[in-house]
């Protein structure tokens, strides 16, 4: 894997061995064609951060600083290790769970959030999606006219509940990426 473009361009990052998928080269390359506008100097939030590729391109391409949040060490060591062989300045990397970490976030305000929450497979399996929409702090994190950005399975159906409105939707091979403001954001901003 390596990042795209910007200060790290073309340089390759490690991936976790852990169970990961990132995001794709062509896919990160349209979806900050499509960010190119609100990168810049952006506080950019990476949520189940995995390898870190989101974030660090974030950051490559002038994000003014980017937190990066996993529940696995292994994860969170290589997003560290990532960013210091990359030299990317402004990353900061928490071991949480997301959710969890969700409920207690402080006033601490986002302009881009990423999600790319583990694929929900089979009944049973945990819907980070939903519950991320369930958590009452979540839209209190972005700012008002920021972006949040989720990456899930072709096959996920996303219900964002009354505080949020879906942007754009994007498919790319087997996942689809959707773009949320909140409430009034469109209206006001856009």
């Amino acid at each position: 894997m390596r990042i795209i473009a910007g200060t790290a361009g073309r340089r390759n990052f490690r991936v976790p061995k852990a169970i990961v998928r990132p995001t794709t080269d062509r896919t990160r390359e349209a979806l900050f064609s499509m960010l190119a506008d609100v990168i810049p100097g952006a506080k950019v939030l990476d949520l189940f951060a995995g390898s870190g590729a989101l974030g660090m391109e974030s950051l490559s391409r002038g994000a003014e600083s980017c937190v990066f949040v996993d529940e696995s060490r292994e994860c969170v060591n290589t997003v560290k290790l990532n960013l210091a062989s990359l030299r990317l300045k402004g990353g900061k990397v928490v071991q949480n769970d997301v959710i969890k970490m969700l409920t207690r976030v402080s006033l601490t305000q986002y302009d881009v959030i990423f999600a790319d929450p583990p694929y929900w497979k089979n009944v049973g399996d945990r819907d980070f999606v939903k519950e991320m929409f369930e958590s009452e702090n979540f839209s209190n994190i972005l700012t008002d006219d920021g972006m949040l950005v989720i990456e899930v399975d072709e096959r996920a159906e996303i219900d964002c509940g009354e505080k949020w409105q879906q942007i754009d939707k994007r498919k790319y091979g087997g996942c689809v990426i959707f773009f949320f403001q909140k409430k009034g954001a469109v209206e006001d901003h856009g």
